[in-house]
C-alpha cells in the first residue's frame, strides 16, 4: 500500500493507473477504523482494479458543542487495517492540505431541503460540511465508483443527490450495515459507551426491527409507529433525536400506498450519538 498526504501525490498515482485503464474505487473514512470499513473495501472489489482510502476527520462537519478535537484517532492501526484489506493508495491529508485558507474561509457545497431534516435538524450545517469535503475529494481522487456504508443513510443520499446535482462522473455505491452480534450498529462513537450503556445500546435496532416487521404485516400508520418507536427508546434511557418511517429515496414523509421505505432512528446514550437504520 502507498501513502500519500498531498493533493499533488494522489493525482499523480491516479493518473498512472488510468493510463493503464485501470478503474478506481474510493472509499472516503475519519479513521478509527472497524470491521464495517473494512468491509466497504471488501465491496470496492467488485467495482474496480485499484483502491483509495481517504481517512480526514474533517472539522467542517462538526458543531460548536461536537466532538471534533477528542474524535478518537488511531493512524498505525488504520494503517494496518488498509494494508491488510488490498487498500492501494491511503491518502491522509491535514486541515491545511484540505482547507488551505481555513475551513471557515472554504468555498462550500449545499445540497438544500434534504440536509436540514432528520440529523440535519440536530447538526445544524453538518451535511454542508459533508457535501463540501466529499466534493473536494471526488475532485482530488477522480474515483469511478464511490462506496458509502449505510449505516449513514441521510448521508447516503445527500451525496447522491450532490453527485447528481453537481454532474460528477463518480458511481455511489451504498454497502450494508455491519454489525456487532446483538445486533448494534458498527460505529467509531460505540466506544463512548459505558459497560451498562452498551447492554442498552443495541434496543435501537430491535425497535427499528419491530417497526419493520409491522410494515411487512402492513402497518401503514406511520405516526403512530413513529411514536411506539420513540417511547420504547425513551423508556430504555435514551434521548431520542428521531424515530421515523420515511420514503428510502427522498427521505420525505412516506404517502400513504409507499413501499420503498426506511426507518430511521437517531438518539442519545450517554456520551454517544446513535443512528442506524432498516431499509424495506
Amino acid at each position: 500500500m502507498q501513502t500519500a498526504v498531498t493533493i499533488h501525490a494522489v493525482r499523480v498515482q491516479v493518473a498512472a493507473w488510468r493510463k493503464h485503464g485501470e478503474r478506481v474505487v474510493f472509499v472516503p473514512t475519519m479513521g478509527n477504523l472497524h470491521a464495517g470499513h473494512v468491509s466497504l473495501l471488501e465491496a470496492a472489489k467488485q467495482h474496480g482494479e485499484r483502491f483509495v482510502a481517504s481517512i480526514f476527520v474533517n472539522p467542517m462537519q462538526f458543531g460548536p458543542n461536537e466532538d471534533f478535537n477528542h474524535y478518537p484517532r488511531t493512524p498505525q492501526r488504520d494503517t494496518g487495517m488498509l494494508a491488510a484489506a488490498g487498500c492501494d493508495l491511503m491518502f491522509t491529508p491535514d486541515v491545511a492540505e484540505m482547507y488551505p485558507n481555513g475551513a471557515d474561509l472554504a468555498a462550500r457545497v449545499e445540497v438544500p431541503g434534504i440536509s436540514e431534516i432528520l440529523c440535519g435538524k440536530f447538526r445544524p450545517g453538518h451535511f454542508q460540511g459533508v457535501a463540501t469535503v466529499v466534493a473536494k475529494l471526488f475532485n482530488i481522487v477522480t474515483p469511478d465508483v464511490a462506496i458509502f456504508g449505510e449505516k449513514d443513510f441521510q448521508q447516503l443520499v445527500v451525496i447522491r443527490r450532490m453527485t447528481a446535482d453537481l454532474c460528477l462522473p463518480v458511481r455511489i455505491v451504498g454497502a450494508p450495515t455491519v454489525r456487532e452480534s446483538d445486533g448494534l450498529a458498527m460505529s467509531s462513537r460505540n466506544q463512548y459507551l459505558t459497560a451498562e450503556e452498551r447492554r442498552i445500546a443495541p434496543i435501537i435496532y430491535r425497535e427499528l426491527t419491530r417497526a419493520r416487521d409491522a410494515l411487512l404485516a402492513g402497518a401503514r400508520d406511520f405516526a403512530r409507529l413513529d411514536a411506539l418507536g420513540a417511547r420504547a427508546l425513551e423508556a430504555a434511557g435514551f434521548t431520542v433525536d428521531y424515530f421515523c418511517v420515511r420514503d428510502r429515496l427522498t427521505l420525505d414523509a412516506p404517502r400513504p400506498g409507499a413501499h420503498e421505505l426506511v426507518i430511521l432512528a437517531a438518539a442519545r446514550l450517554g456520551r454517544a450519538r446513535l443512528i442506524d437504520n432498516i431499509q424495506l
